[in-house]
């Protein structure tokens, strides 16, 4: 079966850390395109990193770079997203993606099923 599970979120403090997971089956995760988006309560979906088939180049939205890092382990078939100094902005529910940015945000390509990740004192 073709999936992806997302793992790792929870309530953290302000200026915590959390390490999410990302679980392939079905594909190789090196194959292709993978993302990770949030949606946070009552706003659209919002892009945050995003890695490169093969080579393995990351991106991220400018709300995260210097705090987020994307990685993938491809002996494991796994996406990660490790989230340092976490705002209360960062609140949402985060999910990976098979595929770009542009073509996760209009659902052409897989999404995984969420994790929570709340940032509150």
């Amino acid at each position: 079966e073709v999936q992806l599970v997302e793992s790792g979120g929870g309530l953290v403090q302000p200026g915590g850390s959390l390490r999410l997971s990302c679980a392939a089956s079905g594909f190789t995760v090196e194959s292709v395109d993978m993302c990770w988006i949030r949606q946070a309560t009552g706003k659209g979906p919002e892009w945050v990193s995003a890695i490169d088939d093969g080579d393995g180049d990351t991106y991220y939205h400018d709300s995260v770079k210097g705090r987020f890092t994307m990685s993938r382990d491809n002996a494991k078939n796994t996406l990660y997203l490790q989230m340092n100094s976490l705002k209360p902005e960062d609140t949402a529910v985060y999910y990976c993606a098979r595929g770009e940015p542009t073509e996760a945000l209009t659902h052409t390509v897989l999404w995984g099923q969420g994790t929570q990740v709340t940032v509150s004192p």
